[in-house]
C-alpha cells in the first residue's frame, strides 16, 4: 500500500544553491545544519567557473564525508564565458569526472546583464553541451532574457543530452512552453515570492508537469519577499526553501506534502542521488 504524502515528514532537495559564496565562508557548517533541520536533506552546490565548481566540490568533500548529502555542478556561467580558455574544456573534463559532480553548469546565455559578449557566451555553452553529451551528464541551465536562442542551440544537442533543467526559471509563457516542449526541466526559486516582480510565475508554475518541477534556493541570493520574520542580514539560505515550497504548492494547488514528496523524486532522478539519511 502505498503511503501518504500528507502524513509523512517533509523532505526536500535544494538543487541550487552557491554555497562558495563569501556570505556562507563564516558559518557554511551551521547553514547547512540549519537546512538539514528544516527538512532539505540533500543539496546541489552550484559552480559557475573552473575555480568555483573546484571550491564547491571540495565543499561536498570535507562537510559530507559519506557522500549522501552534498553533491556539485562544474560548469561555466554566461558571465564568465569571457574567461574561458583553451584548458577550460579539459579542467571542467577532470572535474566532471569525480562521483560527487552530477551535472555540467551553471552554463547558458544571459543577454540582460551581457558580461560577456554574446557570440562569446553562445560558444562557451555549445563546448559545455558537447562535454555533456559527451559523458552523458545533465545540464544545469542559465537564462536570462535569452530564451529563444537558448531553444535554438539547444534543439541541435537534445537528443544528445540525457536531461537539462532550466535553473531559477524567471520567463513567460512562450519560454516555458518551449522549454517543456523540449522536454526539459524548470527550476523555481524565491523569485515566485517576489510581489514586485515575480507575480506572472504563479499560474504558470502549475503547468509544469510533475516530474519535471524542482525546487532551488539559489542562496545567497532570492531571499523570499514573503518569508517572515525576514533574517536581519537579508542573506538567503538553503533551510528557507519550505516558503518556495509552500508558495509554489498553494498556486499549484496541491499539499506542501505533496509537491515535496514529486518534487524531490524528481530532483533525485535527475542527479542520480542516492537515497538520503534518515
Amino acid at each position: 500500500m502505498s503511503k501518504d504524502p500528507d502524513t509523512q515528514p517533509l523532505e526536500l532537495i535544494d538543487i541550487g544553491v552557491n554555497l562558495t559564496h563569501p556570505s556562507f565562508a563564516n558559518d557554511c557548517e551551521a547553514v547547512l545544519d540549519r537546512a538539514y533541520e528544516a527538512g532539505v536533506s540533500q543539496l546541489v552546490l552550484t559552480g559557475t567557473s573552473v575555480e568555483e565548481s573546484e571550491k564547491a566540490l571540495l565543499l561536498c568533500e570535507t562537510l559530507d564525508l559519506d557522500a549522501v548529502r552534498l553533491f556539485a555542478t562544474a560548469g561555466v556561467h554566461p558571465h564568465d564565458a569571457s574567461q574561458w580558455s583553451a584548458d577550460s574544456a579539459s579542467q571542467l573534463r577532470v572535474l566532471l569526472g569525480d562521483p560527487r559532480v552530477r551535472a555540467v553548469g551553471e552554463c547558458g546565455l544571459d543577454f540582460n546583464r551581457d558580461f560577456s559578449p554574446r557570440p562569446q557566451q553562445e560558444k562557451v555553452l555549445e563546448e559545455q553541451l558537447s562535454l555533456a553529451a559527451e559523458l552523458n551528464l545533465p545540464v544545469f541551465l542559465h537564462e536570462r532574457d535569452a530564451s529563444q536562442r537558448l531553444l535554438e542551440i539547444l534543439r541541435d544537442y537534445r537528443d544528445r543530452l540525457p536531461a537539462a533543467v532550466v535553473h531559477c526559471f524567471t520567463g513567460e509563457k512562450r519560454a516555458l512552453f518551449g522549454y517543456l516542449d523540449l522536454d526539459l526541466h524548470i527550476g523555481i526559486t524565491g523569485w515566485i515570492c517576489d510581489e514586485r516582480r515575480g507575480l506572472h510565475l504563479q499560474p504558470l508554475v502549475r503547468e509544469v508537469p510533475r516530474g519535471r518541477l524542482m525546487l532551488e534556493s539559489d542562496a545567497p541570493y532570492l531571499l523570499p519577499r514573503s518569508l517572515r520574520p525576514k533574517p536581519k542580514s537579508n542573506r538567503n539560505e538553503p533551510g528557507y526553501l519550505g516558503e518556495v515550497l509552500g508558495v509554489v504548492a498553494r498556486h499549484r494547488e496541491e499539499s506542501p506534502a505533496l509537491l515535496a514528496e514529486h518534487s524531490s523524486a524528481c530532483a533525485r532522478e535527475f542527479f542520480r542521488l542516492p537515497l538520503p539519511p534518515r
